[in-house]
Parts: structure tokens; sequence; C-alpha cells
């Protein structure tokens, strides 16, 4: 669902969004057999984050799980999504990070059926797609391509990929199977040498746009609000001088921010124990609140935020979006 505001502002154009993960997500990655029961916390944590958006009049896209909207205990909350007006994207069925391992017939029956439980639990078919741990493949550009949707946004144009993934293997204990599925979890380096700014790529004679999620200019470092949680527990004060700091290079350099939120950043280790590996969740929710909405101000007192398919629609018919060819067409 997108909608088009009528409000013009002379602001610089930026969008939000948030990934839904959920408790089980985190755990199945992890190899953490708990996850086998679908632990849910979204009925505690979209009420925090709605209540954060409304404060700010804010509207934003959520990419959310197929497999959560399938499980009646979670179709109240992601119900609330809707009816406050948000964009609902696809975040793939069973949010497994190795999304480019599938064939296309595999992904055909991954998009198909996502879309069908969130159309089902939020009564809106999803035009975008966000991939989880941010995995992408030529064929699930296709695939996307012929399915309809308007835009992709899988793209994380950074260059500590590797770094991301070799902490991320170091705090589980995994299998050589398990290994091998998120050999490129994060992406490689060659990712920090995309596009910051909006593009599309150009395949099998059509066109998909990809509005890529925004790393540092120059830098390429990632600026997501998680990265800033990461920040925080070293210094609340520096992780946020290093977001505004990030907000005003994309200014300076032309950059419309694609910022990317998670339900971590609103959620304390009190909130899910189970989730303690992850560095932020040594901080109380209260804690991680306040940054976010420190961020969020920061965000909506330099440009006038949007959903990820309001941005798309402004974008895609500007002249000088370029075109990227895949890298892997086969």
């Amino acid at each position: 669902m997108t909608q088009t505001s009528s409000v013009r502002s002379n602001k610089p154009i930026a969008n939000l969004s948030l990934d839904l993960d959920n408790e089980w997500a985190y755990l199945k990655t992890h190899e953490n057999p708990e996850w086998e029961t679908y632990p849910s916390y979204l009925n505690v944590v979209i009420p925090r984050i709605l209540d954060t958006l409304a404060a700010r009049n804010l509207r934003i896209t959520f990419f959310v799980v197929g497999q959560d909207a399938a499980l009646e205990y979670n179709r109240h909350a992601l119900s609330q999504l809707a009816s406050a007006g948000h964009e609902i994207g696809n975040h793939s069925l069973k949010h497994e990070p190795w999304l480019h391992l599938f064939s296309e017939a595999e992904l055909e029956h991954e998009l198909a059926e996502a879309e069908r439980y969130i159309q089902a639990a939020t009564g809106y078919k999803p035009t975008g797609f966000r991939g989880p741990g941010y995995s992408q493949s030529f064929a699930l550009l296709r695939v996307l391509s012929r399915r309809g949707y308007v835009y992709d946004a899988s793209s994380l144009p950074s260059f500590i990929g590797p770094l991301a993934r070799a902490y991320y293997l170091a705090t589980g204990q995994f299998g050589a199977e398990q290994r091998e599925k998120l050999n490129r979890l994060f992406g490689s380096w060659k990712d920090g040498l995309r596009p910051l700014k909006p593009y599309r790529w150009s395949f099998d004679q059509t066109t998909l746009l990809e509005m890529p999620v925004t790393t540092f200019p120059i830098f390429r470092v990632p600026i997501h609000l998680s990265y800033v949680m990461f920040l925080a527990g070293f210094s609340p004060v520096l992780a946020k001088a290093y977001f505004y700091t990030a907000l005003w290079s994309c200014r300076i350099f032309g950059v419309e921010p694609s910022i990317l939120l998670h339900p971590l950043d609103f959620l304390g280790g009190e909130d899910v124990p189970r989730l303690k590996f992850f560095p932020s969740m040594k901080m109380s929710s209260k804690e991680k609140i306040n940054i976010v909405e420190h961020c969020l101000n920061n965000l909506t007192n330099l440009f006038d935020v949007k959903t990820v398919g309001e941005h798309a629609a402004i974008v895609t018919n500007r002249q000088n979006l370029i075109h990227v060819t895949p890298s892997n067409p086969s």
C-alpha cells in the first residue's frame, strides 16, 4: 500500500522502513531449535513502534515475513500496520538469508506464498521486496519483475559485509551446511561499489527499480539504526553524533537516504532474553527507544520522510537514473 502525501515540503526526500524480523527468525539462523515453535514478540514491539511513528506523524514501509502473517496469533498486530496507513512490503516467506541459493521455481513459490499470507493478514498485496540479510540474485530479480513488483530494496552498498558476516558466524554454533548457506550473508566487499542512489537493474529487455539501503557517503559504512545501536553500546553520544553526521553527509552529497529500522531497535534484553547474543541487547528498551526517537527527530528535521513506495514513485520517472546489468545473469 502506498499513499502519496499532498503536503509539499522544501526539504530533500528520505524514506524510512522497518524489516519486521521476528524472534524465531533470529533463533533459526543461529540454529537454536526453539525457533520451531515460532516464538513472536510482534504483539509487544509493534505497539511501541507505532506509538513512536505516530508521535512524529510518520508513515513508513514495513517489510513483513510471510510466515508471521500465516500465524493467527500475529494477525492482530500485523493488521494494525495497515490500519495506521503504513506501506506493506514482502520480506520473504521463511526469512532465510540464503535466497541467492534458490532456483527461480523456488523463488516463485517463496514470493507467492508470502504474498498470499501477507495479503490475508493486512489486506494489501506487496509491490516492494527486501531480501533477508540483503540476499539478492539475478534469479530473484527476474522473479520480482515477472510478479509485477515495483521495486526491490535488498541492496546494501557497503564494504564491511564480510566483517559483519564473520562476526555473525562467531556468535553462533553453526554446522558446515549452515555455514555454506550463510557464506554470502550481508554480501561481499564488491557490494560497496554499487550505486548509493536509486538505479534500475536492466535485464531480459526489462528493468526493475532498486532502492538501496543507504550507507555513509564516501566511506560506505552502514547508517541503519541497528548499526547505530551497536555504536551506542560503546557510547550513546557517539552513536547519535554519528547518525547526525551521516544525515548531513547525505544532504551534502545529494543522497536521498533510505533509512532502515529493525524490531530489536525497540526491544531490550529484558524483553527477549534468548536474543542476548546481539550486542545491542545489553541495553534496555527505554535506552534504545530514546536513541531511536533522537535519530528520527534528526531525520524528520532534515528530510521529508516518505515510505519506500512513495519515494520509488517519485524517482522512477527521473531521467538521470543509471542502469545496471546484474553481474550473474545465468
